[in-house]
């Protein structure tokens, strides 16, 4: 019977994670399978893994082939990388001790380097977030100005309209309140006809 190491879905619509299950290469992928050795969880940053190291270990080392996917997740978690080292004891290579520092040492690299791109994403999302403010601000401060622009040119124009018909007011007030005409003088014909008299 041929063997495999495959994820088997689970999860809802739009939100996925796997069971990574030791299954008969003709099962369904979500059919009966033999064994779960640990789950793997894409949907968070970084992506979540669980697994059984000595069950996975006992299985690649039996000869059950792993789908790619499966492949890149033991070889992230350093399953191939035992495998390697417990054929080199078995060869005689080198003690079991020395391959379990080997492990040891190559898994505080990779420790240090997960760390080492946690706080560069947080500082990368750390830094977008200020630029976003100081975007955010310079925006906030042009509409501030046009703001005020605007209502200064309103206010000038109310000034303007509010001197205009103080203007116009006083023009008027001043025109109701000027002296009237004098009456008209007497023509020459009146004069002359008031000469006449006395004389008569």
């Amino acid at each position: 019977m041929a063997t495999k190491i495959r994820l088997q879905r689970n999860g809802r619509k739009g939100y996925a994670f796997y069971s990574i299950v030791i299954a008969d290469v003709r099962a369904p992928r979500d059919g009966k399978f033999t064994e779960k050795i640990g789950t793997y969880d894409p949907n968070q940053n970084p992506v979540k893994v669980d697994l059984n190291f000595d069950r996975a270990l006992y299985w690649v080392e039996t000869g059950a082939q792993p789908t790619d996917t499966v492949r890149n997740i033991l070889s992230r978690e350093g399953v191939f990388l035992m495998k390697h080292l417990r054929g080199g004891v078995k060869k005689g290579a080198f003690d079991e001790a020395t391959a379990q520092s080997k492990f040891e040492t190559w898994k505080q690299e990779k420790e240090q380097k997960l760390t080492q791109t946690s706080t560069k994403t947080a500082e990368a999302k750390k830094a977008a977030a200020t630029a976003r403010l100081e975007a955010e601000k310079k925006v906030n401060e042009m509409i501030a100005q046009k703001v005020s622009e605007k209502k200064t040119a309103e206010d000038a124009a109310k000034v303007e309209s509010l001197k205009k018909a103080a203007a116009e007011a006083a023009a008027e007030v001043a025109s109701q309140n000027a002296p009237s005409e004098a009456p008209d003088a007497p023509t020459e014909e009146a004069a002359s006809a008031e000469k006449a008299a006395p004389e008569a």
